[in-house]
């Protein structure tokens, strides 16, 4: 491997951690808290941070194709809304998180400001998908997360079993086709499974913020520091199956990053996701209480492989006969985010601070969609505008959340 993928390696496995760990979480008490063994449950997400504010919610568990047990939260009404519309039918959305985060982070806000509860609130029947091997997405029916065989996924399992699962679950319940909203990584897996024509008989529309598709231009000072600084750490961890932010290895990691000249552990979210605009401390107090989350070092190294060969493909295992074998091809295919059905209602948000999302990068995913009918997408770009504000930003209702709110209502 070349000393520039080496670089880009390293900067992506620290950029999307998220790490937070040199922070002491104070303030509110809201959140759920589960140790990342799966160990002292305490309430899951519909306890900790919906029912508390007055709605109704429903924890559920979806089981994808490959044994993996998903967590998913339903708010299915208003607050308070009682049984004066009981039998009415509304719109399901499906909200999906990004990297080594779960659904809590849709939530951290007030409700006046989250994104779930304000789409309850205008009359949409709520879900909340969570990814394996985040808190309340350990289980399987024949594995342990202990096991390294629990953590042998990419986003290309997110991509085919993950998704599909949710969607056919919502899609049971509801009997109506499917409004989809992915932040980050959920972008990545909406984009790639859309493209796959997983969910093509329940997708209704789809709304995409602060979307990772193509990766080659993220930038962050951060990033190239810890890759220059610490370029060989990242072979350590490819003995490690599962990627916990919050490990020994990861926090040993960090510990020596702090001292690096320049390093500011104080303002880590600034620095990996671009300088946001719009979060006030109580809100991301919240956060680090409750992220990040584990994925699996095979996603983390996936990512990488979009960064370093700037193509959305299948996960390179490295060898032409490993892929051969995988795959029927030396390279892996490539997803073809062309092929999303040009009449599907499409509304991209993305800002000008980003260091995830690039704006370089968001025209590239642009470009791949220029044919798709004109009156069927919807571009917002939003310059004070970084990664986390799309999810936390105190003013994204005004901004974002009404935007997509139209959108939606509009495909009705």
């Amino acid at each position: 491997m070349a000393p520039t993928e080496l670089l880009r390696l390293a900067s992506l496995s620290l950029l999307l951690a998220l790490v937070v760990q040199p922070h002491e979480a104070y303030g509110s008490t809201r959140g759920s808290f589960l140790s990342n063994d799966g160990s002292a449950a305490v309430s899951g997400i519909c306890a900790t941070s919906v029912t508390i504010h007055g709605y109704k919610c429903q924890e559920h568990e979806v089981k994808t194709k490959d044994g993996y047990i998903l967590s998913m939260q339903r708010i299915p009404e208003r607050r308070f809304e009682g049984n004066g519309n009981a039998g009415t039918k509304k719109q399901p959305i499906l909200i999906q998180h990004g990297v080594l985060v779960d659904g809590m982070t849709w939530l951290l806000n007030s409700p006046q400001q989250n994104l779930p509860m304000i789409l309850a609130d205008n009359g949409f029947d709520v879900w909340i998908a969570n990814t394996r091997g985040t808190r309340f997405c350990r289980k399987h029916v024949s594995l342990d997360s202990a096991q390294p065989e629990f953590w042998n996924w990419s986003w290309d399992e997110l991509v085919s079993f993950d998704l599909p699962a949710v969607f056919d679950f919502v899609f049971n319940q509801t009997q109506q086709k499917i409004h989809y909203i992915g932040h980050s990584l959920g972008t990545l897996i909406g984009l790639a499974s859309f493209s796959e024509g997983h969910q093509a008989d329940t997708l209704k529309s789809a709304a995409f913020l602060s979307p990772i598709a193509y990766l080659s231009h993220m930038n962050t000072a951060l990033g190239m520091v810890a890759a220059k600084a610490f370029v060989g750490e990242i072979t350590t961890w490819f003995g490690v199956a599962e990627f916990n932010p919050k490990g020994q290895k990861a926090s040993a990691f960090l510990k020596r990053l702090c001292n690096y000249p320049g390093v500011d552990c104080y303002d880590l979210l600034t620095a990996i996701t671009g300088k946001n605009c719009c979060l006030n401390f109580s809100t991301v107090d919240l956060f680090i209480k409750n992220e990040p989350q584990s994925t699996a070092t095979k996603n983390m190294v996936h990512l990488a492989q979009t960064v370093r060969d700037g193509v959305i493909a299948k996960y390179n295992y490295g060898r032409p006969d490993y892929n051969r074998m995988h795959y029927g091809e030396a390279k892996p295919p490539v997803y073809n985010i062309s092929a999303i059905p040009r009449n599907l209602p499409i509304f991209i948000s993305y800002g000008g601070q980003d260091a995830l999302s690039d704006v370089k990068d968001v025209l590239l995913l642009l470009d791949s969609l220029k044919f798709h009918d004109e009156d069927k997408l919807m571009v917002q770009f939003i310059k004070d505008y970084a990664h986390a504000d799309f999810i936390m930003g105190t003013n994204a209702k005004d901004i974002v959340y009404n935007q997509v709110l139209r959108f939606f209502k509009n495909q009705q």
